[in-house]
């Protein structure tokens, strides 16, 4: 209990809030059932030593970031070598966000798909005509909006997947100037690569350094070949699902590596 609140009290108060957040709970007999919740900034509670504890909680950011749920073993003190702590992570985390920017025919395909992989999708574009409901059914919101001037004021976090496919400078450039100041996960953007290489011309001139110009995915995708919006959408989010994994996207055939990702660090 903190200050008269407990920690379910805490925990369903972030919850309703929409506030990534991860219950742990000790397994093991030595302090079964202690718990511990883990804020992206703060920690609450206690699970029987500073050392379990801490690595406790770093255990929980990862599993956060993952949005699954995860069982790890410890030694006493947090050592990693051990099994004499069992503690169990359960992440509550909102559904990550997908912001697509330009309300064109691959905008649809793309919606879909992002609602698929358990995205909130949002869709948004300065015409009105192109920004319907009717345009982009599978959306969670289609927002009529001057593009970098909602990205300045959306929610971004790693997990959030920002594709720009209004293939065009006006647009594309203020964007991506935004979106490269965002820990967004993902940033993609349309485009061959002969219209990539001037957007990077321009974004070096405005002062945008190589090392946040390796973070735009572009021409986006996969290399499957894909022509349709469809087959597109699927190369879109093979690449961010690859990106997440730390893969890069090569056919299993052709690899040794394990098949399933292991846990993020």
């Amino acid at each position: 209990m903190v200050r008269g609140v407990t920690i379910f009290e805490r925990l369903a108060q972030a919850i309703h809030a929409e506030m990534p957040v991860a219950l742990v709970t000790r397994m093991d007999d030595h302090a079964i059932g202690a718990k511990l919740l883990v804020f992206e900034d703060e920690s609450i509670g206690d699970l029987g030593s500073a050392g379990l504890t801490q690595a406790a909680t770093q255990e929980a950011l990862a599993a956060l970031f993952a949005g699954e749920p995860v069982l790890r073993s410890f030694g006493p003190e947090g050592e990693p070598i051990g099994i004499e702590a069992h503690i169990f992570i359960q992440p509550f985390t909102p559904a990550p966000d997908m912001y697509i920017f330009g309300a064109v025919d691959f905008s649809r395909s793309m919606a879909r798909l992002g609602k698929y992989l358990g995205f909130r999708v949002t869709v948004v574009d300065a015409r009105p005509a192109f920004a319907t409901r009717t345009r982009i059914p599978d959306a969670d919101d289609v927002v009529v909006a001057w593009p970098d001037q909602f990205l300045v004021h959306a929610r971004v976090t790693p997990r959030t997947a920002i594709i720009i496919l209004t293939h065009d400078p006006k647009f594309d450039i203020p964007i991506l100037q935004v979106a490269l100041r965002t820990s967004a996960g993902y940033i993609g953007a349309m485009g061959s690569r002969r219209t990539h290489g001037e957007r990077v011309s321009q974004l070096k001139e405005l002062g945008v350094s190589d090392v946040d110009l390796a973070r735009i995915c572009a021409p986006v995708g996969l290399d499957i070949g894909a022509r349709t919006p469809q087959e597109t959408a699927v190369s879109i989010a093979a690449e961010i699902v690859a990106l997440r994994s730390g893969r890069t996207g090569g056919r299993l055939v052709n690899s040794t590596r394990s098949i399933h990702a292991s846990q993020p660090a």
